[in-house]
């Protein structure tokens, strides 16, 4: 395997994200209805990162395209909700997070044949395809985007076992959403075919003399990835009540790669912490103060660009990374105690 990435979880990092999801499960409690929102963005975007992290830290596909299908699923959840009435939660989430992991085999269809540098240069081509067709588009919202007037309903034939229009509820729905997608993928990375991807990720050329037939792995990741990434698209919808074709730009793309590096690549749970960590700072560095004439806050890119590099010189890694290493030390340490 390579340094990239870190399957199994110290111990220590173990406590530490069980620790992070005891925060998460009482956050609502303590913090305002703004930081509430806050956290449930955080959390979309913490699915959204593990979607990419399937293609780049597991099989090793880098997608600068993979915005399109977070932005599709949204598109799809305001194309379907009428003008005067909420939409059922329990068609439209299927069949938006089906839409974009159709998307994705399609264009996975051609973008798999190609390699490295190709595949990246043809996914952000076929990205922004999608993003000029909703932007110069008046049909589809054009540059303006559309608006969600109503959140889906959860009513089962006349009962209601939750609603998303309380804050409250629409976290514990992400909350709930991101630690299935989470337990789904640790599954999958130690299955066969996870293990597949891994193996296409080292050594293709190994796999396929072995007898794997690496496109099919490659298409079905490719897929499923767009597919997660709807799902993360249906959410954002269903809390801003806004979608735009900025969602399905570079930009947003370049933020999620940024958000799996800053994390960890290869193990899931590094995309969560990258995720949650990137929108912290994003805050952060989004609030500096005026120091003179100039505005810190006015150039947040700066200082996360200069931030990320720093990370990525001196923890490769990423957090988790960085996490067991020190780790590791503490251990060495008291061994050399003893």
């Amino acid at each position: 395997m390579t340094q990239a990435n870190m399957e199994i979880l110290p111990r220590g990092v173990q406590v530490a994200l069980f620790l992070g999801l005891a925060a998460l499960l009482a956050f609502p409690f303590a913090g305002t209805e703004f930081y509430t929102e806050m956290v449930t963005r955080m959390m979309i975007m913490a699915i959204f990162a593990m979607s990419l992290d399937l293609l780049q830290g597991v099989t090793g596909l880098v997608s600068l395209g993979h915005a399109a299908y977070f932005g599709l699923a949204g598109y799809a959840l305001a194309f379907l909700t009428p003008q005067g009435e909420a939409v059922s939660l329990w068609w439209t989430l299927p069949v938006a997070v089906l839409g974009s992991g159709l998307a994705a085999l399609i264009i996975g269809f051609f973008v798999v044949r190609t390699r490295g540098i190709y595949f990246i240069m043809v996914t952000m081509a076929f990205a922004q395809m999608v993003f000029f067709l909703f932007f110069d588009n008046k049909a589809l919202g054009g540059s303006d985007g559309l608006y969600i007037n109503f959140r889906p309903s959860a009513a089962l034939f006349g009962w209601v076992p939750f609603d998303l229009d309380g804050k409250r509820t629409l976290y514990y729905f992400t909350l709930a959403a991101m630690l299935l997608v989470y337990a789904f993928l640790r599954r999958l990375l130690w299955s066969p075919f996870g293990r597949a991807l891994a193996g296409i990720r080292v050594n293709e050329h190994r796999m396929r003399a072995m007898g794997f037939y690496t496109f099919g792995y490659k298409l079905t990741a490719f897929t499923l990835a767009g597919g997660l990434a709807g799902l993360a698209g249906y959410l954002w919808g269903t809390q801003t009540g806004y979608i735009n074709p900025e969602l399905m730009g570079f930009q947003m793309s370049a933020h999620t790669i940024m958000m799996v590096v800053l994390g960890g690549m290869g193990n899931i749970a590094g995309a969560m912490v990258g995720a949650f960590t990137f929108e912290y700072l994003l805050h952060v560095f989004k609030d500096l103060p005026q120091v003179g004439s100039v505005n810190l806050g006015k150039h947040w890119q700066l200082w996360m660009g200069l931030f990320i590099v720093l990370l990525v010189t001196f923890a490769p890694r990423g957090l988790l990374g960085l996490a067991e290493r020190f780790g590791k030390r503490g251990m060495d340490k008291e061994n050399q105690d003893e």
